[in-house]
């Protein structure tokens, strides 16, 4: 997630400064072949000022829905960050020898181990949501890929060697025999949350808890299956490629056609009229690339780029704040931003 409250123009440039290139060159090709040739035809403004409000309302839409995906994503973390707060509390106040005689360190570790389980799968579950799909750019062709990952590098997931620290969180909060098991299941995170409703039912046959709390602890774990779901639907589902990929055909098409509208316009001015439908040129359809790219790198909200929910920070909040509830003394820092980015 970007914090800075703009863009650099360095940033902007780096974004898509590799398209003012060929936007340049296209645009240039076409004056020269309108000002030197025989070929001097062009299309009239009307039909292309139609073509272009029509992309643009087309673009719009994808934008508009990429954000959906994005602000949803955000309302999912968020609720899971409010539900590991009341796992927490409830763990604590719960779980006591109030049913039965019980030593303090006995209920001391069985707080710790529910605590310790669910740090883990906050972890397991981000880990599991930066798995790239087949409709993402690390995924798609050999420079897309390319750029993707050295985004990831700068912007992303790579500002905090992100799978080892993901590792390192799983083997220091889950016991040794319990990581090695649970890591060979498809999905890990199902499992730790089953892992922690078989513990509970243990508390209850052990009257550390009674039926009413056992309920209780039970429906928050349902609700962390529940965000769980929400995710997984964001992340396996993609933006309907009817409108992820259609916009940039039509954008495409805009462009290509734009210099033949532009340069005839320009020419009316005089006799180097002409050459100041390039810079025009470049600035349209600049603004019509951004806006698609804007919608592109915005409706995977689990991809590692920089504009990504910040998994990995709201994480370690809800890993603070239950370590602090149990009493820990060794409590890691914040996540920092980095490169303006904070993951």
């Amino acid at each position: 997630m970007y914090v800075n409250k703009n863009f650099s123009f360095t940033s902007v440039m780096r974004f898509s400064g590799g398209h003012i290139v060929w936007l340049t060159v296209w645009s240039v090709i076409m004056t020269v072949i309108y000002e030197y040739t025989p070929f001097s035809w062009s299309i009239p403004w009307l039909p292309l000022s139609v073509v272009g409000t029509a992309v643009a309302f087309y673009v719009g839409f994808k934008n508009n829905s990429a954000y959906d995906r994005l602000w949803e994503a955000r309302k999912i973390w968020g609720a899971i960050v409010n539900d590991s707060r009341s796992w927490g509390t409830n763990i604590r106040g719960y779980i006591s020898d109030v049913f039965k005689n019980a030593t303090e360190t006995e209920i001391k570790k069985w707080r710790q181990k529910l605590i310790y389980r669910h740090i883990a799968w906050l972890y397991t579950l981000r880990n599991q949501l930066l798995i790239p799909t087949q409709w993402e750019h690390v995924s798609i062709g050999k420079h897309v890929s390319k750029v993707a990952k050295q985004r990831q590098k700068r912007w992303g997931i790579g500002l905090h060697e992100d799978g080892g620290m993901t590792q390192k969180e799983l083997e220091k909060y889950l016991p040794k025999d319990e990581y090695d098991r649970l890591i060979q299941y498809q999905n890990t995170a199902t499992q730790i949350i089953d892992e922690q409703s078989q513990d509970l039912l243990e508390l209850r046959k052990n009257d550390l808890i009674d039926d009413f709390r056992h309920m209780e602890l039970q429906n928050v774990l349902n609700s962390f299956y529940n965000h769980q779901g929400k995710c997984e639907r964001i992340k396996k589902f993609p933006l309907p490629r009817q409108y992820g990929s259609m916009s940039f055909i039509f954008i495409g098409i805009f462009i290509f056609l734009l210099p033949f509208g532009m340069v005839s316009e320009f020419a009316k001015l005089g006799e180097f009229g002409a050459w100041l439908s390039v810079p025009f040129t470049v600035l349209i359809g600049w603004v019509y690339l951004m806006m698609e790219l804007v919608g592109d790198y915005s409706e995977n909200p689990f991809e590692g780029l920089g504009n990504d929910i910040p998994m990995l920070s709201l994480c370690r909040t809800i890993e603070i704040d239950l370590l602090e509830m149990i009493g820990e003394d060794d409590i890691p820092k914040p996540i920092e931003v980095k490169n303006g980015v904070l993951m």
